[in-house]
Protein backbone atom coordinates (compact mmCIF):
# COMPACT_ATOMS: atom_id res chain seq x y z
CA UNK A 1 0.00 0.00 0.00
CA UNK A 2 1.53 3.33 -0.97
CA UNK A 3 1.67 6.18 1.57
CA UNK A 4 -0.99 8.29 -0.18
CA UNK A 5 -3.69 5.65 0.22
CA UNK A 6 -3.41 5.04 4.00
CA UNK A 7 -6.65 4.15 5.76
CA UNK A 8 -8.11 7.10 7.68
CA UNK A 9 -11.45 5.45 8.45
CA UNK A 10 -10.99 6.17 12.18
CA UNK A 11 -11.36 9.90 11.46
CA UNK A 12 -15.09 10.43 11.82
CA UNK A 13 -15.27 14.24 11.97
CA UNK A 14 -13.14 15.23 8.98
CA UNK A 15 -15.01 15.31 5.69
CA UNK A 16 -18.38 14.47 7.19
CA UNK A 17 -21.52 16.21 6.05
CA UNK A 18 -22.83 18.66 8.62
CA UNK A 19 -20.98 19.55 11.76
CA UNK A 20 -22.31 18.94 15.24
CA UNK A 21 -20.80 21.30 17.79
CA UNK A 22 -20.17 19.84 21.23
CA UNK A 23 -21.67 21.71 24.19
CA UNK A 24 -18.70 21.04 26.50
CA UNK A 25 -15.13 19.70 26.39
CA UNK A 26 -16.45 16.45 27.90
CA UNK A 27 -18.73 15.96 24.88
CA UNK A 28 -15.99 16.78 22.36
CA UNK A 29 -14.14 13.97 20.60
CA UNK A 30 -10.42 14.34 19.98
CA UNK A 31 -9.18 12.26 17.06
CA UNK A 32 -5.67 11.32 15.98
CA UNK A 33 -3.99 9.77 12.97
CA UNK A 34 -0.75 7.85 12.58
CA UNK A 35 2.44 9.91 12.51
CA UNK A 36 4.25 8.92 9.32
CA UNK A 37 7.57 10.22 10.68
CA UNK A 38 7.83 8.87 14.25
CA UNK A 39 11.61 8.55 13.86
CA UNK A 40 11.96 12.35 13.66
CA UNK A 41 11.39 15.15 16.16
CA UNK A 42 9.44 17.94 14.48
CA UNK A 43 7.20 20.60 15.99
CA UNK A 44 3.54 20.92 15.07
CA UNK A 45 1.84 24.21 15.97
CA UNK A 46 -1.86 25.04 16.14
CA UNK A 47 -3.04 28.60 16.74
CA UNK A 48 -6.58 29.39 17.81
CA UNK A 49 -6.88 33.22 17.81
CA UNK A 50 -10.61 33.27 18.60
CA UNK A 51 -10.75 31.19 21.79
CA UNK A 52 -13.56 31.89 24.26
CA UNK A 53 -14.52 30.52 27.65
CA UNK A 54 -16.52 31.81 30.59
CA UNK A 55 -15.45 33.34 33.89
CA UNK A 56 -16.53 30.96 36.67
CA UNK A 57 -17.55 33.86 38.93
CA UNK A 58 -19.10 36.53 36.68
CA UNK A 59 -20.24 34.27 33.82
CA UNK A 60 -18.78 36.85 31.40
CA UNK A 61 -16.93 35.65 28.30
CA UNK A 62 -13.16 35.58 28.29
CA UNK A 63 -11.42 36.02 24.94
CA UNK A 64 -7.92 34.96 24.04
CA UNK A 65 -5.59 32.98 21.85
CA UNK A 66 -4.57 29.38 22.47
CA UNK A 67 -1.32 28.12 20.95
CA UNK A 68 -0.52 24.41 20.99
CA UNK A 69 2.96 23.16 20.10
CA UNK A 70 3.95 19.53 20.23
CA UNK A 71 6.33 16.87 19.02
CA UNK A 72 4.27 13.84 18.04
CA UNK A 73 5.30 10.32 18.90
CA UNK A 74 3.05 7.71 17.24
CA UNK A 75 -0.08 9.85 16.79
CA UNK A 76 -0.87 13.35 15.47
CA UNK A 77 -3.89 15.43 16.45
CA UNK A 78 -6.49 15.88 13.71
CA UNK A 79 -7.20 19.60 13.28
CA UNK A 80 -10.98 19.57 12.75
CA UNK A 81 -11.54 17.51 15.89
CA UNK A 82 -9.21 19.91 17.72
CA UNK A 83 -11.18 22.89 16.42
CA UNK A 84 -14.45 21.42 17.67
CA UNK A 85 -12.87 20.55 21.02
CA UNK A 86 -11.59 24.12 21.51
CA UNK A 87 -14.94 25.51 20.36
CA UNK A 88 -16.63 23.52 23.15
CA UNK A 89 -14.97 25.78 25.74
CA UNK A 90 -17.38 28.60 24.87
CA UNK A 91 -19.66 27.27 27.66
CA UNK A 92 -16.85 26.16 30.01
CA UNK A 93 -16.59 28.01 33.33
CA UNK A 94 -13.00 28.13 34.60
CA UNK A 95 -10.13 30.45 35.38
CA UNK A 96 -7.49 30.77 32.64
CA UNK A 97 -4.98 28.66 34.55
CA UNK A 98 -7.42 25.77 34.83
CA UNK A 99 -8.48 26.06 31.19
CA UNK A 100 -4.92 25.88 29.80
CA UNK A 101 -4.02 22.94 32.04
CA UNK A 102 -7.24 21.12 31.11
CA UNK A 103 -6.45 21.52 27.40
CA UNK A 104 -2.91 20.20 27.93
CA UNK A 105 -4.13 17.20 29.93
CA UNK A 106 -6.81 16.28 27.36
CA UNK A 107 -4.55 16.68 24.32
CA UNK A 108 -1.64 14.80 25.89
CA UNK A 109 -3.96 11.94 26.89
CA UNK A 110 -5.40 11.72 23.37
CA UNK A 111 -2.15 11.90 21.39
CA UNK A 112 0.61 10.81 23.81
CA UNK A 113 3.19 13.24 22.37
CA UNK A 114 6.89 13.36 23.19
CA UNK A 115 6.53 16.99 24.23
CA UNK A 116 3.68 19.47 24.29
CA UNK A 117 3.14 23.06 25.36
CA UNK A 118 -0.19 24.87 25.54
CA UNK A 119 -0.19 28.63 25.95
CA UNK A 120 -3.19 30.84 26.56
CA UNK A 121 -2.86 34.56 25.97
CA UNK A 122 -6.05 36.13 27.29
CA UNK A 123 -7.33 39.62 26.53
CA UNK A 124 -7.14 42.22 29.28
CA UNK A 125 -9.94 42.32 31.81
CA UNK A 126 -9.76 45.18 34.30
CA UNK A 127 -6.52 46.34 32.71
CA UNK A 128 -4.64 43.06 33.20
CA UNK A 129 -3.86 40.54 30.47
CA UNK A 130 -3.07 36.98 31.53
CA UNK A 131 -0.73 34.50 29.86
CA UNK A 132 -0.58 30.90 31.00
CA UNK A 133 1.83 28.28 29.66
CA UNK A 134 1.75 24.62 30.65
CA UNK A 135 4.12 21.90 29.40
CA UNK A 136 4.21 18.13 29.16
CA UNK A 137 7.15 15.82 28.49
CA UNK A 138 6.88 12.05 28.08
CA UNK A 139 9.01 10.07 30.47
Amino acid sequence: MDESSKDYSDLTLLGGTGTEYPESPEEARLETFTNRHPDRDYWITFECPEFTSLCPITNQPDFGEITIRYIADQQCLESKALKLYLFAFRNYHAFHEETVNRILDDLAAASKPRRMTVEGSFNPRGGIAIKVRSSYRAE
